[in-house]
């Protein structure tokens, strides 16, 4: 028997998305083989897509940072897991496939009845979001915060986290995605016609806020969002996806090296000068796979107590379109396209 997976094996645009038809994997010594039933698709993956991702692994390589499926083989030493149990994982590149092999300890059972699409949105959305929240800002109840593309994947995620604990939201988004952002608590900024460091400036009176989720991370994005907090507020800086333009690499292949050495100059720069300035106001980093490698039981814990919020009816992911593994190539170019509301989500197994 064969399946299939997507695979990379030159850098560049969608074009160069793949799919092959391959023999099985056996999974070995503590591995499960998981049958992939959705895999998220994300600004990462366009970023290693395009060779400017620190965690883009060598040539060729299948992407794919997240997955929901159902445990399908047993290798030899697994103990903890079923067959036919729905688990969701974390493994950064591999998602875009029909089946993966994993360690038994990547893998997070998850709560029988749940949608695969809607789990899957909390293993690398939700879980940033929430991370970013708790661990990185340690937000309370009634701080301001501003949330960069909030009509995003991530950024719907830390809306509707933020509203279950009562934070004032502010969110940047085209005037077109405006009424979701505001459905999702938050007073929108159309970022494309006002200045938002100013515009959150004037809406809370000169305050400013205690927070800013900042994904865009050009240094003009990060030194406005440093403008927009009140003394002692903090900018997390992650994602850096103004590397992209229209979901392609500024500036072309040719100058992949050079973006990607700017990148680290763009988030460095500015969170070494905060400390330079007056005001104890910061800007820190978040990353969520080195967050796990430094505290997988912290992702877990944060992964399982998500998911009892999914199934409680605490959250509800938006998924923008569901869309068969064949269509990868489609997927991406939507992505790219700039007008994504929620998570994309390809279906692996149907």
């Amino acid at each position: 028997m064969k399946y299939k997976r997507v695979v990379v094996s030159r850098l560049g645009g969608p074009e160069v998305l793949q799919l092959r038809e391959e023999e099985l994997p056996e999974p070995g010594l503590a591995e499960v083989r998981v049958r992939i039933l959705a895999t998220g698709v994300s600004l990462p993956d366009l970023m290693m897509r395009e060779g400017v991702h620190p965690e883009k692994p060598r040539l060729p390589f299948t992407p794919g940072w997240d997955l929901v499926g159902v445990v399908d083989k047993l290798g030899v030493g697994t103990s903890t897991l079923e067959l036919e149990q729905m688990v969701a994982a974390l493994p950064v590149t591999g998602g875009y496939a029909e089946l993966i092999c994993l360690p038994q300890e990547e893998l997070v059972p998850v709560p029988a009845g749940l949608d695969p699409a809607e789990a899957l949105s909390l293993v690398f959305n939700y879980t940033t979001a929430y991370q970013m929240m708790r661990r990185t800002a340690r937000v309370r109840p009634g701080q301001r915060v501003l949330i960069h593309a909030a009509a995003g994947g991530i950024g719907t995620a830390l809306l509707q986290l933020g509203r279950l604990v009562d934070l004032e939201m502010y969110g940047t988004a085209s005037a077109a995605k405006g009424e979701l952002v505001s459905g999702l608590g938050a007073t929108p900024i159309d970022y494309h016609n006002v200045d938002f460091a100013e515009e959150i400036l004037r809406l809370t009176g000169d305050g400013g806020v205690d927070v800013v989720f900042d994904g865009i991370c050009s240094t003009d994005y990060l030194w406005r969002s440093f403008k927009s907090l009140r003394p002692g507020g903090k900018v997390v800086a992650y994602g850096g996806t103004s590397m992209l333009r229209g979901g392609r690499l500024a500036g072309g292949q040719r100058h992949r090296r050079l973006r990607r050495l700017q990148g680290l100059a763009t988030i460095g720069g500015p969170m070494a000068a905060s400390y330079l300035v007056s005001g104890n106001k910061r800007i820190t980093t978040y990353s969520i796979q080195w967050l796990k490698r430094l505290r997988p039981a912290w992702y877990r814990e944060d992964l399982i107590a998500l998911l009892e919020l999914l199934r409680q009816g605490e959250i509800k992911p938006i998924i923008a379109q569901r869309i068969p593994l064949d269509e990868v190539t489609r997927a991406h170019e939507l992505l790219g396209r700039g007008s994504v509301m929620g998570k994309i989500v390809l279906l692996c197994n149907t």
